[in-house]
């Protein structure tokens, strides 16, 4: 992979990107190592996965935690930061990458429970380790951000309400964080070629992607919304906290 952020620009800093055993968050995570971070790999069951990861990031000379956590479960997202705080002693970067909702056999309310409710629970669990100057970077898509102006595929518009309801539920802290000095800024792009979310919706309708790509012109990769994800870890904040990658000419604002 290619260096994406300057050398040395994350020297001495620390950060946490849920999900990052695989996809877009491992991508990211290597990013911000590549920028010289120590960083926390955060999943929920493929430690093999991300114990490999670890171990190729920590060849660049950087810190690299593995840290298995249930983000809907307040307890395990405690344990979590705990180990953070004895690891690191403080956070200088945290990027909520990690949704879902389209999983088989779970709860009714899962997409909520994690594209909501678990975002706003690591924030505030994260909080007392980050200081001034510190930055939050919450991973979302056009589908969900513009949900409210324009209509999504109906096999996704129950993931992209949750997410909005998550991106809304964030905003709203804002002000909290500014008190401390920390950062807020949303990543939103389009449907991403090769992620889950694009595997599902594939398989539930099978013109989904080639439909949207054709509307957008170009689809990112997982490796190219990465590198925004991670470029949004050091960028000035944009207007209104947010961070458009691709095309946005199918979506209308609000």
């Amino acid at each position: 992979m290619t260096q994406i952020l300057p050398p040395e620009s994350l020297a001495g800093k620390t950060a946490l990107v849920t999900g990052s055993s695989r996809g877009i968050g491992a991508d990211t995570v290597r990013y911000l190592a590549e920028a010289g971070a120590n960083v926390i790999i955060n999943y929920r069951n493929k430690a093999p996965r991300a114990e490999r990861l670890a171990t190729q990031l920590s060849e660049l000379g950087v810190q690299a935690l593995t840290v298995a956590a249930d983000l809907t479960d307040q307890a395990s997202v405690d344990e979590m930061f705990a180990k953070v705080a004895s690891t690191f002693g403080g956070l200088d970067v945290l990027v909520l990458n990690a949704s879902g909702g389209m999983e088989s056999g779970m709860a009714e309310d899962y997409a909520l429970q994690l594209n909501r409710d678990a975002q706003v629970r690591v924030l505030q669990a994260a909080l007392p380790l980050m200081s001034a100057g510190s930055r939050v970077v919450f991973v979302t898509s056009h589908q969900a951000h513009f949900i409210r102006t324009t209509e999504t595929m109906p096999e996704y518009e129950a993931v992209a309400l949750s997410k909005r309801a998550g991106e809304d539920a964030l905003r709203e802290r804002i002000p909290q964080l500014t008190e401390k000095g920390v950062e807020f800024v949303v990543v939103s792009g389009d449907m991403i070629e090769g992620t889950i979310t694009a595997t599902l919706l594939n398989r539930m309708n099978p013109d989904a992607i080639a439909s949207r790509r054709e509307a957008a012109g170009k689809l990112y990769n997982v490796a190219e919304f990465a590198a925004e994800v991670a470029q949004a870890a050091i960028d000035p904040i944009p207007a209104d906290n947010i961070r458009l990658v691709g095309d946005t000419s199918s979506f209308t604002a609000e």
